[in-house]
């Protein structure tokens, strides 16, 4: 199965500049359909409009923190499988346990590239 790179996703980050980053490797890696927040409130209401087939959030935000924002997105029924990615400047073992017990799929340390962030979406997502 291919993976649909017409499917809504979600990238969540307070810091302007890694939204545009993240945002132009989904481009680069055939996404078109890429929505941004600033914040995981933003991100939660974003969730009530449209259907999104991937989630990649930043992990230090104010004041909703990106484990926050996974653990509330996992409540909701029809979000509980939305493939879900974090993104990082820590690799603290205890962040990863944190995020993995909250249903997190897979998770990247910055700084990473564009082949990085397509091996973890592939594991997440499946070849494409």
């Amino acid at each position: 199965m291919s993976v649909d790179k017409n499917m809504n996703v979600l990238i969540v980050d307070d810091y302007k500049t890694m939204l545009r980053i993240i945002g132009n490797l989904l481009k680069q890696l055939g996404f078109n359909n890429v929505d941004e927040a600033t914040d995981g409130g933003m991100a939660l209401e974003m969730f009530k409009n449209k259907n999104y087939g991937l989630v990649i959030s930043d992990w230090n935000m104010e004041p909703m923190s990106g484990l926050d924002l996974l653990k509330k997105v996992r409540v909701l029924p029809a979000n509980a499988n939305v493939p879900f990615v974090m993104i990082t400047a820590e690799s603290k073992t205890e962040n990863v346990i944190a995020a993995k017990q909250a249903g997190v799929n897979n998770y990247i340390v910055k700084p990473f590239n564009a082949e990085t962030l397509k091996t973890k979406l592939t594991s997440v997502l499946g070849e494409f």
